[in-house]
């Protein structure tokens, strides 16, 4: 399992964004040499985890439980496949394209290390915006890739530190439960009913997922 590259952005006007000032910063690109990874700050208030790299809608994006979004090579191969077009390392945003990691597929509170010294930590899947459909420039886009649900994965900085493109990645802890990124994407958008379930990762979920399983339970019961 390895790190492919690592991705950054810089702020973009677009004519796709309900961002106040239409910018965006999205469109990340695969970046030289070491970059920077700590915890930025709380949501609303901090940015990316990464050095360099521009978050721009801070409503939405950022924050300690968002500093770092991962995405599988493999699953943007799958839709270069399903599409027919290419996609290049950053095309969804995201700061970390892997190699052999199951993103989606990780569990939430998974932590990974990456090169020497970084630890992440697995929070939740991305949900997809009018930014990211207006990005990828696919009508009913925002539809189909909820539909899909290989959300890639958040993470939170645990230690600081530099990482590069090549740098492994190994999984260093394995929660017990079965609590994945793809669940907990799929549970906040078109299955509420599995919202229960996300309890189970406790405190690694991130905080407003873990807040609208509690309102289901109390609500409807678990």
């Amino acid at each position: 399992m390895r790190l492919l590259s690592v991705n950054v952005g810089r702020p973009k006007t677009v004519p796709y964004t309900d961002q106040p000032e239409g910018l965006t910063g999205i469109d990340k690109r695969p970046v030289a040499g070491p970059v920077r990874v700590a915890a930025p700050g709380p949501k609303g208030a901090a940015g990316s985890g990464l050095a360099g790299d521009a978050v721009c809608d801070l409503r939405h994006h950022g924050g300690n439980d968002q500093a770092v979004y991962a995405v599988a090579r493999e699953d943007l191969d799958d839709w270069e496949r399903e599409l027919e077009r290419t996609f290049a390392n950053g095309a969804f945003g995201e700061n970390l394209t892997t190699s052999g990691v199951d993103v989606s597929g990780a569990r939430i509170g998974e932590r990974w290390r990456i090169g020497p010294e970084v630890v992440l930590e697995v929070t939740a899947g991305r949900i997809p915006c009018l930014t990211f459909q207006g990005h990828v420039g696919e009508k009913g886009w925002v539809r189909r890739f909820t539909r899909k649900a290989a959300s890639g994965a958040y993470l939170r900085v645990i230690v600081p530190g530099e990482i590069r493109a090549g740098d492994t990645v190994e999984i260093v802890h394995l929660p017990e439960h079965e609590v994945t990124a793809r669940m907990e994407f799929q549970a906040t958008t078109t299955h509420r009913e599995l919202l229960p379930r996300l309890l189970a990762a406790g405190a690694a979920l991130h905080p407003e997922s873990m807040a609208a399983a509690r309102k289901y339970v109390e609500k409807y019961g678990g």
